[in-house]
C-alpha cells in the first residue's frame, strides 16, 4: 500500500475547537475599530462641501490626478527592475560580494524617503558640493550649463525608486529562494542559459510575489506626503494636508481622500488580478541547493556594479551625507529639548509595538482555532490598513473625535457648567490609534506565519492538562514565538518612528518627534540641522532590517547545505 494511501494521523491538523464568545468579539471589534476611520471617510464623500470640492475639481485636482498617476507608473517602472534584477543576481549567480549584498541591499528600507529627498536637495542644488565642483572643475557660471532639478516630478520617482525597490527584491528573492531545484535543472537540460532561464522560468514562478511587492511599494508611493511637500509636487496626500489645514475643510478633505483611496483599491484589485488562476507547487520535498551561474571578470564586475549602484545612491551616499551635515552642523537644540523629542518618538514607537504584537498575537490565535469565515473576514479587515494612506486614516480619526468632544463638552456645559475640552482629537491616544490601524497588518502577517509553523499537537497536549486557549497562548506558543514576536514589534517600531502624514496631522499641540522635527526643519531649508534627528531614524531602522534579511536567508529547506 502507498504511502498516499494511509489516513492522516489525528494530530495532522488542528480540530476546530469552539471559541468563547470573548474571542469572536474581540476579533470583530478589533475589525470594526481599524476599518472605521476608511467606513468614516467614505461616508462624507456625498456630504456637501459649500463649492470647496467644486473648485478643487475645476483647479487641483486634474493636477492631483496627473501627477499621482506619472508618480505611480514611474516608480513602479523603477521599483521592478531594480528590485528583480538585483534579487535574482544574489539569488541566483555567484560574484564577488555576493553574500554580503544579499542583505545589503534592504538596507534602503531604514531610509525614510523624505530624508533622502532632503539629502539630494542638498547634494544637488546650485549651492551643493556637486555642482560647485563642477563649475570649479570646468570654469563654469550659472548660465554655462544644464543640471536636472531634484526637486520635480521626476526627481520624486527618482528618490522613491530607490528608497521602495527593498519591497520587490525582498518578496522577489525569496520567491527565487523557494523554486524548486527539479524545474530550473529542466531548464538548463533543454539548453536555457541564466538569462533565458531568468525570463521564461523563474520570473513566471515568481510573479505572484512580484505583484505583491510592487503593490506594497505602490501604496506607500500614495501614502507619501514628505518628499511631495518638499518637492512641491502636488499630489492627493499634500492636497488632503492642504484642504484639512489650509483651507479648514474636512469634508472636501474627506472627499479627496476617497479618491484616494480608490486609487489604493484598484492597486489591490490588479495585485489580485495580476495573479490569475495559475497556482505554482513544488514537485518534490526535497531541497537541495539552487544551481547557480558563476560569473567572472567583465560579467561579475558588471553584475557587481549593477547591485552597487543601488545600494550606493539608497543608502550609502545618504547616510555620509547626513553623518557629515550631523558632525559639521547637527541640530541647535541637541541637549535635553532634543532628548524629549527622541523620547516622545521612542515612546510612541515603544506603546504602538506593543499594542500591535499583542493585538496581532489575539487575531492569529483566534483563527487558528477556528477559522471561520467570518473570523476570517474580521482579521483580513484589521490587517487592511497598512493599504491606507496615513493622511486617510489621520481624516477618519479626526472626524468621529471632534464630533465626540463636542457632543461632549455640549453635554456638560449645560448639565454642570463644565467644559470638557479636547479629549479626543489632537491627543496621543488619537496619535496611537492611528498607527494601529496603519501598522497592525505588519505585526499580523508576521505573527500569523510564525503561528503555523508550530505544530496544532501543542494545542491538543496544552488542552488536555486544562489550559485555556489564552494560557495556551501566552504560555505555550509565546515564548515558542519569541523571535517573531520581536521581529513584529521591531518592524512596527520602525515604521513608526518613520511616520510622517499621520503624525502631522493628528499629534497633539507642541507635541513633536524626531519626524516631525526633520520636516519642520527642512521645510525651512535647515537640512544641516534636520540631519541629527533624520540620522537616529534611519540607525534605528537599520535594525530589523538585518534582521529580516537573515531570516530570509535561512527561509529555505536545505540552505544550510548551500555553498559558500
Amino acid at each position: 500500500m502507498s504511502d498516499q494511501s494511509l489516513p492522516r494521523p489525528a494530530a495532522a491538523r488542528l480540530p476546530l475547537l469552539r471559541l468563547p464568545s470573548g474571542w469572536a468579539v474581540t476579533l470583530s471589534l478589533i475589525a470594526l475599530l481599524v476599518a472605521l476611520p476608511v467606513l468614516i471617510v467614505g461616508s462624507r464623500v456625498f456630504l456637501p462641501s459649500h463649492g470647496v470640492w467644486e473648485h478643487l475639481a475645476g483647479t487641483v485636482l486634474g493636477t492631483y490626478l496627473a501627477n499621482t498617476l506619472t508618480l505611480a507608473l514611474g516608480t513602479a517602472g523603477g521599483v521592478l527592475v531594480i528590485g528583480v534584477g538585483t534579487a535574482w543576481l544574489v539569488t541566483m549567480c555567484r560574484f564577488p560580494g555576493q553574500r554580503w549584498l544579499e542583505w545589503a541591499l534592504l538596507l534602503p528600507m531604514a531610509m525614510p524617503a523624505y530624508v533622502m529627498a532632503y539629502v539630494y536637495t542638498d547634494l544637488l542644488q546650485f549651492i551643493g558640493p556637486v555642482q560647485t565642483a563642477l563649475r570649479d572643475l570646468f570654469g563654469w557660471t550659472r548660465h554655462d550649463y544644464w543640471f536636472p532639478n531634484i526637486r520635480s516630478l521626476g526627481g520624486a520617482v527618482a528618490v522613491l525608486s530607490f528608497v521602495l525597490y527593498p519591497y520587490v527584491y525582498l518578496l522577489a528573492r525569496a520567491a527565487f529562494l523557494e523554486q524548486s531545484v527539479c524545474v530550473l535543472e529542466v531548464a538548463r537540460t533543454l539548453g536555457a542559459g541564466p538569462w533565458r532561464s531568468f525570463a521564461r522560468v523563474a520570473l513566471p514562478l515568481a510573479r505572484p510575489a512580484i505583484a505583491a511587492g510592487l503593490a506594497l511599494s505602490m501604496m506607500e508611493v500614495l501614502a507619501d506626503f514628505g518628499t511631495m511637500q518638499y518637492f512641491a509636487v502636488d499630489t492627493f496626500t499634500t492636497g488632503i494636508y492642504r484642504t484639512w489645514f489650509a483651507l479648514g475643510e474636512p469634508v472636501a478633505a474627506a472627499q479627496l481622500a476617497s479618491v484616494l483611496m480608490l486609487f489604493v483599491m484598484a492597486l489591490v484589485v490588479m495585485e489580485r488580478y495580476s495573479r490569475g488562476r495559475a497556482r505554482y507547487f513544488h514537485s518534490t520535498g526535497r531541497y537541495r541547493a539552487l544551481p547557480s551561474y558563476r560569473l567572472r571578470g567583465l560579467r561579475g564586475g558588471l553584475a557587481l556594479l549593477a547591485c552597487l549602484l543601488p545600494l550606493a545612491l539608497g543608502f550609502i551616499i545618504p547616510l555620509m551625507v547626513l553623518t557629515r551635515m550631523a558632525v559639521t552642523e547637527g541640530d541647535s537644540l541637541f541637549g535635553p529639548s532634543f532628548m524629549n523629542l527622541a523620547g516622545n518618538s521612542f515612546t510612541l514607537a515603544g506603546i504602538t509595538a506593543l499594542l500591535a504584537v499583542g493585538l496581532a498575537s489575539l487575531m492569529a490565535y483566534g483563527l487558528r482555532l477556528q477559522p471561520t469565515p467570518w473570523l476570517k473576514g474580521a482579521a483580513r479587515v484589521a490587517a487592511m490598513g497598512y493599504a491606507v494612506p496615513g493622511s486617510v486614516i489621520a481624516v477618519g480619526i479626526l472626524i468621529p473625535a471632534a464630533r465626540l468632544d463636542n457632543a461632549l463638552d455640549g453635554f456638560m456645559r449645560a448639565q454642570f457648567g463644565l467644559s470638557t475640552g479636547l479629549l479626543l482629537s489632537g491627543t496621543v491616544t488619537a496619535l496611537i490609534y492611528a498607527y494601529l490601524v496603519r501598522f497592525l497588518a505588519v505585526s499580523f502577517n508576521t505573527v500569523e506565519a510564525s503561528l503555523g509553523k508550530i505544530r496544532p499537537s501543542l494545542d491538543q497536549a496544552a488542552r488536555v492538562l486544562g489550559r485555556t486557549p489564552g494560557g495556551t497562548l501566552a504560555r505555550v506558543h509565546m515564548p515558542i514565538m519569541k523571535g517573531s514576536l520581536l521581529t513584529a514589534g521591531l518592524l512596527v517600531f520602525v515604521d513608526v518612528m518613520k511616520e510622517l502624514p499621520a503624525t502631522m496631522i493628528v499629534r497633539p499641540f507642541n507635541f513633536d518627534t524626531l519626524a516631525v522635527r526633520v520636516y519642520t526643519l527642512a521645510s525651512d531649508e535647515r537640512l544641516g540641522e534636520a540631519s541629527t534627528a533624520a540620522l537616529i531614524i534611519v540607525l534605528v531602522g537599520i535594525i530589523p532590517v538585518v534582521l529580516l534579511s537573515r531570516a530570509i536567508t535561512k527561509s529555505r529547506p536545505g540552505s544550510s547545505s548551500e555553498p559558500s
